[in-house]
Order: structure tokens, then sequence, then C-alpha cells
């Protein structure tokens, strides 16, 4: 009699939790389900309007992703050497140097006493060019230099004085570089204006010549404004890929950014957390065991997704994509990985982890049963107690 009142108050107690749970959906859970994300795309609550593209990770998709051409410095503005001579531009300061074939003349003293044949030559003081990209030189006037190279201005020069000095030449230096500089700010030891040298400088030699970027190689980005159009790009590229470090042109913009990439993990991993990249290039398998792994009590192997938003030009190539989602510049991604095949291990390997990407791992059908018994016995345990003392009493 006592035995089968006890499993009469087990029953009780296992259909209260189950109708409490049905009614109110508020199973204790750390995420959505495999089947939950299968779902929400082949049986969206909206008919034909899927929240996001659902992808395996098996060979094909590695492959169109393997493709997948990101924005890169080279690709945006080309790697084009400046010219072999700058021309002057306005806020320059240019220092003129005038000689004569003979003394006696404009720009030269006569030699008291007798004739030296020799010739004399007259310093200008530094000028900076004005906005309307002229400077003065004496006998000559206004002249016009801004636009034009050292060698332009020289032979302007001697134009304007023939006639007027004894067989003039004249000889142009930039004293001052403003207009030939780029700008470098940011995570730099020393944030300046940079003048280009006449060779051409790459975007390392300017940043070398900043005084280096201070923080770690991987966590070091630089983007580089050029008009109205930017790109940024990570400091590791440029080092690994030398076609990134292009060449920097006048009146460029480069500013040095510290931003460690990072990677969200949740769900039934060994540490839900944002982790960091320890260096630049992390695969699935690796961002993995930086989470602790699957747990064994938890984990359902065929539930791993990683979440991320990918162009539509890339999402396009995958197949049973929704057309709704293509529409947006950015659609949003569930790769799925079934970590039962053994072939998973290698395809975890392939594919890259990338800087805000969520690393998910859905628990498995077992796991929410045993949070289902411990329930009922948390439940049903005070009922069996007072059953027990009731029976003592009596």
């Amino acid at each position: 009699m006592k035995t089968t009142h006890l499993i009469r108050l087990k029953r009780l107690a296992v259909f209260a939790v189950a109708a409490i749970l049905g009614g109110c959906g508020m199973f204790p859970a750390s995420g959505p389900s495999r089947d939950a994300f299968v779902k929400s795309v082949y049986s969206p609550a909206e008919e034909g309007q899927p929240p996001f593209a659902f992808v395996e990770i098996n060979s094909f998709s590695l492959d169109v992703l393997a493709r997948r051409a990101p924005p890169t410095l080279h690709g945006l503005f080309g790697d084009y050497r400046p010219p072999v001579s700058p021309v002057i531009g306005v806020g320059d300061a240019i220092q003129i140097t005038v000689w004569e074939a003979a003394g006696g003349g404009l720009f030269s003293a006569a030699d008291a006493g007798h004739v030296n044949p020799g010739s004399r030559a007259s310093s200008i003081p530094n000028q900076i060019v004005a906005r309307d990209g002229s400077v003065t030189v004496p006998y000559a006037g206004r002249i016009q230099v801004g636009g034009k190279t050292q060698q332009q201005v020289e032979a302007a020069i001697v134009e304007r004085l023939r006639g007027k000095a004894i067989e003039p030449q004249a000889l142009v230096t930039v004293a001052q570089n403003v207009s030939n500089t780029a700008t470098v700010t940011g995570e730099v030891a020393n944030g300046a204006r940079v003048p280009l040298s006449q060779r051409g400088d790459r975007i390392m030699d300017v940043i070398a010549a900043a005084g280096g970027y201070r923080s770690p190689v991987h966590e070091t980005y630089v983007t580089l404004t050029r008009g109205n159009r930017s790109a940024r790009a990570p400091i590791q590229a440029l080092l690994t890929n030398p076609r990134e470090d292009i060449y920097v042109r006048p009146g460029d913009i480069l500013t040095i950014e510290r931003t460690p990439p990072t990677f969200t993990v949740a769900g039934a991993t060994g540490q839900n957390s944002v982790l960091t990249f320890d260096a630049r290039g992390l695969s699935l398998e690796e961002a993995i065991g930086k989470a602790g792994g699957l747990m064994d009590s938890r984990a359902d192997p065929d539930g791993v997704f990683i979440l991320r938003y990918e162009p539509s030009s890339v999402v396009r190539e995958f197949p049973n994509v929704a057309p709704n989602l293509l529409k947006a510049q950015q659609v949003p991604v569930a790769y799925h990985l079934n970590m039962r095949d053994p072939s998973a291990m290698f395809a975890a390997r392939r594919f890259a982890i990338r800087d805000k990407d969520i690393v998910y791992v859905s628990n498995a059908a077992i796991a929410e049963i045993g949070k289902l018994m411990q329930l009922v016995q948390m439940m049903s345990q005070p009922a069996i107690q007072g059953a027990l003392v009731s029976r003592y009493l009596n």
C-alpha cells in the first residue's frame, strides 16, 4: 500500500511538471536546440520569410568561403608609385638661389679693383607658397610655383630674369615639405606629418617613420583614408602579403588602431565567454579548444553553429537560401557542423573564425530530459517526505 501511494505521488509530480513546462515554455536551457535552428529556416513563423540562412559546413561551402575576397587596400586603391619629381604645393617653404655669370649684376656685387670673371650667387630667404600657389622673386615678380616641379620653377625663374640678369641660373629647393606628406595618427609612438621621399614610401615605411605601432601586431589595424574613400586592414595582412603594403600618396591619412579581434562562445562548452584571438587566423577547431571543448554531459555534437553576417554576394552562392534574405547587403548566416561525422574535424580546421563571430553549441535532448528529472525529483521530494511522515505518525 505504501509503495503504491508513493508511485502515485511521483506520477502526479511528473504530470504537474510536464503541464507547467508545456504550458509556459519555461524549461531551463542555455539556448536554442538544433531542431529550433532547423525549424526557424524550414518552417518559419512567417511563411517564406526565414530570419537567417542555414548553411552546412562541407567541402562546397568551405570552397565558397575560400574564394571570398575580403576588401583589400590593394584592391581598392591600387599600388601606384608616386611621380619621380613631386610637385610643389601650397604651404611648402622653398629656397631660391640665383647665379649670374659675372659680378656687377642684379644678384651679385661688382668686385672693386679688378674684374672677377667668376660667377656670383644670391640666396632668397625661404618663402611659403601662398594660397594662390605663387611666390615672389626679386626682379621677376610673382611666379606661379604650385603644382609644378622644382625643375619647372627653375626654368620659369630663368625665363623671367633673362635680359635683366647676367646669364642667370636658378636652383629651387623645398626647405619644408608640407604638401608632399602623409599624416599618421593613432596607436603610434609619434603621430606626425611624415614627408614622403622621391623614391616612394609604402605604408609600413611611413608607420616606421612615425615611430612604429605600439600594440601587438595581431591586434593592430590600419585605416587608409584617401580623398573620400577609406579602407581598413590588419597590420598582419601587410606583413604576410606584401601586395597589401601599397605606396602612400601625398595627403593620405593613416590611422593606427588597437582592436583586439574577439569571438563569443555560448552553449554547452567548457567556457561561455568573449574570447580574444591570440594571433590572426583562428580556425573553428582552435576556437572550440580555447572554449574548453564540448561538454560531454550536455553538448549535442550535431548542434555546433557559427553565427555571423556575410555579404549577399557570398551567400547567393549557397543553395536553398531564401530570396528575401539576398535583398540586404549583409545577410545573417548560421553555419552548421555535425561533429558526429569524423570528417567534421578536418572541416573545423579549414573553417576560419572571424572577428565578432558567435560559436554556439546546443544542448543534447538527453540533457533536457535530465533537467526534467531533476525538477521532478525536486518537486516530488517534499510530497514523498510528507507522506512518509504522515504514515509513520499514524
